[in-house]
């Protein structure tokens, strides 16, 4: 039996905003908006709780210098990503909190990063967290629990109005494979059954939202067929032999597509088969392991993001630049010598307004 813990925190703000208008609307660049997913492998802060991991004990030579380093460092990745730098980041592997007041009020400070929210659960070395340009309308956080064992980090759901036009992203780390792909199977597809009810219910509330599925899924968008057609994992193709495994009902996967706007030809979506940049837009992979590229981190974009009102799909890449590459793979983080960004590649995900 499967318990959905949901926790919901709604979160108001008050500003304005004084918009110059000129010359002929015609003659304007369309309003982008540029969102970037991103772990960033194990963003500890100074202090030692005791749930760190040893590399990051004082033990082991971690200090607060270091931690105020890794900030800075990483505050120069984030400029430069894009130009101008991302209006909303969502970010993995962050300790706690008090990393993204760091981060807002430290080396981002001039950023106009204003907007925040992370989610961990009890006990855990690590959770997720966004920062935003634009105010959070509402924020919800689920936990999920199958079977007496809980997602090793909750889902972040934000709901955003931007530029008068509204917007829901689903920040997500879910469980990894480090205990073994089958054995490691269920807890991922529990996280995405709860994004199919969100989805559904949604739906149900307003079909022309558009919602944004993104971070480290812990799974390739071929995962099928990476694992020889053998198992029902949580991200499925829609294609006929996973049409004639699943049948006429979807349960705890998400089913992916390669069309804009994503619609079912095979299988039966209950209204969550969700557009895939990777095979289409994307690159080789954000991650790599045992010498091979994985596509990990994910972009997943619903059908209103296609519908040429409001936010639409522009465009969709793997960060593969300097400084976050070297020797052609990710510069991953040593705590030991303070080098390297991350072990993973930042996806940059650009909207424009219809």
């Amino acid at each position: 039996m499967e318990k959905i813990l949901l926790a919901w925190l709604i979160l108001g703000f008050a500003g304005c905003e004084v918009l110059e208008k000129s010359g002929n609307a015609a003659e304007k660049p369309p309003e982008t908006l540029r969102i970037v997913t991103w772990n960033v492998q194990t963003l500890f802060d100074g202090d030692e709780t005791g749930a760190e991991y040893d590399e990051y004990r004082s033990s082991a030579g971690w200090t607060d210098e270091k931690y105020k380093a890794r900030l800075n460092t990483l505050a120069l990745a984030v400029e430069k990503m894009t130009e101008p730098a991302p209006d909303i980041l969502g970010l993995m592997e962050v300790e706690n909190p008090r990393v993204l007041e760091d981060i807002l009020q430290g080396p981002l400070a001039k950023k106009g990063y204003g907007w925040s929210f992370f989610g961990i659960n009890p006990g855990a070395p690590l959770g997720i967290g966004i920062l935003s340009r634009f105010p959070f309308e509402e924020t919800l956080l689920h936990s999920i629990t199958l079977n007496g064992e809980t997602a090793p980090r909750p889902m972040l759901e934000i709901r955003l109005l931007v530029k008068d036009s509204p917007l829901i992203c689903m920040v997500c780390h879910w469980k990894s494979k480090r205990e073994g792909e089958d054995a490691t199977e269920s807890l991922r597809k529990a996280s995405a059954r709860l994004i199919v009810r969100r989805l559904q219910e949604l739906k149900q509330e307003n079909p022309a939202i558009p919602v944004i599925v993104m971070g480290d899924l812990n799974e390739n968008y071929d995962e099928f067929y990476r694992r020889e057609s053998g198992i029902t994992s949580a991200l499925l193709p829609d294609v006929p032999e996973v049409a004639a495994r699943i049948g006429d009902t979807q349960a705890d996967f998400l089913i992916l597509s390669g069309k804009k706007p994503p619609e079912p030809e095979f299988c039966a979506s209950d209204g969550a088969i969700l557009y895939s940049p990777w095979g289409e837009e994307l690159e080789e992979g954000s991650y790599y392991f045992r010498n091979a590229w994985e596509t990990i981190d994910h972009f997943l974009l619903s059908g209103a993001l296609f519908d040429r009102t409001g936010w639409d799909f522009h465009s969709c890449r793997v960060i593969k630049q300097e400084p976050f590459l070297k020797d052609d793979k990710p510069y991953a983080y040593n705590p030991r010598t303070g080098n390297g960004f991350s072990d993973h590649l930042p996806l940059l995900l650009t909207l424009t307004l219809q």
